[in-house]
């Protein structure tokens, strides 16, 4: 079984975006236990169903990632790609300049902390130019949110990404035919793990949000693992489905 986890912040806010410090610590034990074989983002679409691994990704490139996340995965040499927003690179996630009342409001690192990061081995890859729903977005627009990132990461830290993340898991055929015009990867979030022949431009995630309470990411590949991923995407499926019933529930 293959799969790629999300992470975005390590802090004790427990927000939607947020796994606790503690948890995070859990997890990255078993991961560098051998249980699983822990892959680059590149890799791993490379490998078949019958492999155990998984590649570990991070939204938003916040501050908490170089503080608490990254020196636990260098101590097991554990590799991990950042998703930057480069517009808000230095800044914080309030984007747009508006804060969510769900989750906190967190400092992002900066371009100096970035490239630092890259020369230590962590994998860059792009988050959009200001983390839109790109779905809204006109051509012209679309265009500057994924050339636009590419360029800056490109210029910033001297390597063209190759991976991206949609944010919010906004897409449609256009937008990834968009993407695919700039990068190699896509990934979204979409619960589940990978299958055989998966679409390089919409890569299924699981949130580590869900799997932070003890034993449950260290029951991987289980029937207790599959059951409770199975609840968790049929939830989200409702939630995003109600509003097109027409109110009929």
């Amino acid at each position: 079984m293959r799969a790629i986890l999300t992470y975005h912040s390590i802090d004790e806010s427990g927000s939607p975006i947020s796994v606790a410090p503690a948890a995070f610590r859990r997890h990255v034990e078993w991961l560098a236990s051998g249980r699983v074989r822990v892959v680059p983002l590149e890799e791993i679409v490379r490998l078949n169903d019958a492999v155990d691994a998984i590649a570990l990704t991070f939204d938003d490139a916040f501050s908490n990632f170089a503080d608490v996340a990254w020196p636990r995965l260098r101590e097991y040499s554990l590799p991990a790609t950042l998703f930057v927003v480069s517009g808000h690179v230095g800044g914080t996630n309030a984007w747009g300049g508006r804060s969510d009342t769900r989750v906190p409001t967190l400092p992002l690192l900066d371009w100096i902390e970035l490239g630092r990061l890259a020369e230590q081995g962590a994998h860059i890859g792009a988050h959009t130019h200001t983390h839109p729903h790109l779905t809204r977005l006109d051509q012209s627009a679309l265009t500057d949110e994924l050339a636009g990132a590419a360029e800056t990461i490109r210029r910033e830290l001297g390597r063209m990404p190759e991976d991206f993340a949609y944010p919010y898991g906004d897409t449609s055929p256009t937008v990834a035919a968009a993407v695919g015009q700039v990068y190699r990867r896509a990934v979204t979030t979409e619960l589940r793990v990978l299958g055989g022949g998966e679409d390089p431009l919409g890569l299924p995630r699981l949130d580590s949000f869900y799997l932070q309470n003890s034993g449950r990411l260290e029951s991987w590949g289980t029937p207790a693992f599959s059951s409770r991923l199975w609840v968790r995407a049929r939830a989200r499926w409702l939630r995003k489905s109600l509003p097109a019933i027409g109110g009929k529930w």
